[in-house]
This record gives C-alpha cells, structure tokens and sequence, in this order.
C-alpha cells in the first residue's frame, strides 16, 4: 500500500477500503498536496480487484472544514485543467466529476464540520452517512462567492438551496438527512459502525454489476441537465470572486490572517469561529 503524508489508508473490512483525512490540528483542510494523495487512493481503488467500495472520513472528529486558504491554489493541483480565470472552480468541479466517474461507490462519513470545499467533497460521494450533531455549511457565500460546485440545487432541492445560500447557516446531520444532503443521520458515536454495515453490504454486490446500478442513477441526473448546469456554475463563481466585497475579504485574509478574517465575516451571525462552542476552546 502506497506510504501516504497527508491521508490514512486502510481495510477495515474485506473489499473495503477507508480513507481519513489526517490533518486534524485544522480540522482537514483539503490542501492540493492532501487532494493528490486522495484522488491517488480512489484511482488505485478503482483498479484493485479486492476492493469494492470506499469510505471517506476525517481524523479528530471533523470531516473537513474546506480547503486550504494560505495555500496558492494554483500551485500543485493534482490534475491538470485549463489556465486563465476561473482555473480553480472548474479544478474543483473536475474533481467532483472524476469522482462522479468512478466504477466502485464512495461513502462520505460526516462528522464534526464539514464546511465550504468540504460540503462539496462529501457530495461528490454516492452516500453521506453524517453524524446528528455535524455542522455542514458553505459559509463562503457570506463574503466572497457561491460554491465552485453548485450542487446545492441538486442535491437539496429550490428553497432548501437558496436559504443555504442567502444565509450561510450550517445545518445539522439531522437536517441534513430530512433534506437529502445526506442519506442518514446516526449519534456521533454509532456512526463508524453505522457506515462500516453500510460498505459491507454494498461489498456483497460484485464490482462488474455496482459500477452499473451507480451509472444508472448518474445517467438520470445528467439527463436532466446537471453536469452541464454544475459546469455552468463556475462561470457564477468566478464572477463573484471579481467583485469589490470579495476583493476587500481577500485582501483581510492577506493582511490580518485567516482567523481574524473568518471571525470578522461571522461576528454578525454568532455562528461557526464565533459560535459560545469556538470560543471556549
């Protein structure tokens, strides 16, 4: 098995494979170096005969609280996509797609925050498993733009998606189950077990069949338009990014630092660096 810097991997159980995110001191951020490694691991997975379905998790009690901001983001992706503006949205949607591509299924197991490029990490997955207290949000649309995946029309539904995005609040896993973010919500402390009776039983479907019964339910949704509406999607976000609010973020990140640029954005809610939870750690 490949030595990994950024990831765990590991059988838990016979043809599962369980991938962690481990960089759990910033809750997962989902760096281009980590999401090289990950894309690796599902690709390997995907041509190893003894494995049939994957899960996807983060280390120290959260899934991943978005990608990595003090990265340059440009700079070691892990596959290539066209310079120019909007690079990094239709990186992101490339990678959702690669993922979308698979042959064997991808459980997502969301704990803890699973927030911005983390919510959309975890759609790219067939199942998401979350736990009932996970915070899952894309608190981004607060000051620079809507998602590089826009998946929250699809996945959610009209009025679901549009309060997401007009707020910015996190939903809870249980939420989350009730409005089809996730297929089902279990205690934080039963929700490993939960997923690994889950994997073992889509493991009992041979792999030649399952990638079949998964492109039928893709095929479906593409149908009604939704590769090319998340793709279109993009082209929103890089926009967004272009305009004087986003700017005036992005320079408070450069000049002041994440945590004060990320406190400042939600002071006004009392939600996520400023929620009574954060600031008592």
């Amino acid at each position: 098995m490949t030595d990994y810097q950024w990831i765990i991997v590991d059988r838990p159980l016979p043809g599962v494979q369980r991938i962690t995110l481990n960089r759990p001191d910033k809750r997962n951020p989902l760096s281009n170096l980590l999401r090289t490694e990950l894309f690796d691991a599902l690709i390997q997975a995907d041509h190893d005969l003894e494995l049939r379905v994957t899960i996807l998790r983060g280390a120290g009690g959260n899934f991943s609280a978005g990608y990595d901001l003090k990265q340059d983001s440009r700079q070691n992706q892990p596959f290539h996509t066209a310079g120019g503006l909007g690079n990094w949205p239709r990186h992101v949607v490339d990678g959702f797609l690669q993922m979308w591509d698979l042959a064997k299924p991808v459980i997502a197991q969301v704990e803890g925050y699973c927030l911005a490029g983390g919510t959309e990490l975890a759609t790219a997955c067939d199942l998401v498993y979350a736990a009932e207290d996970a915070k899952i949000g894309y608190p981004v649309v607060r000051s620079i733009s809507p998602p590089d995946n826009q998946f929250y029309p699809w996945i959610v539904g009209l009025r679901r998606a549009m309060e997401m995005m007009l707020t910015g609040d996190s939903i809870s896993g249980i939420e989350a189950a009730e409005c089809g973010f996730a297929n089902r919500a279990f205690p934080a402390d039963q929700l490993e077990a939960e997923v690994l009776k889950v994997a073992e039983k889509i493991a009992r479907v041979p792999p030649d069949i399952q990638q079949i019964n998964k492109r039928a339910v893709h095929r479906q949704m593409e149908l009604m338009g939704m590769r090319a509406a998340i793709r279109s999607g993009t082209e929103l976000q890089t926009l967004s990014m272009l305009t004087p609010s986003a700017r005036s973020h992005l320079k408070d990140i450069a000049e002041g630092g994440l945590t004060q640029a990320l406190s400042k954005r939600d002071k006004d809610f009392g939600d996520y660096r400023e929620s009574k939870r954060e600031s008592k750690e």
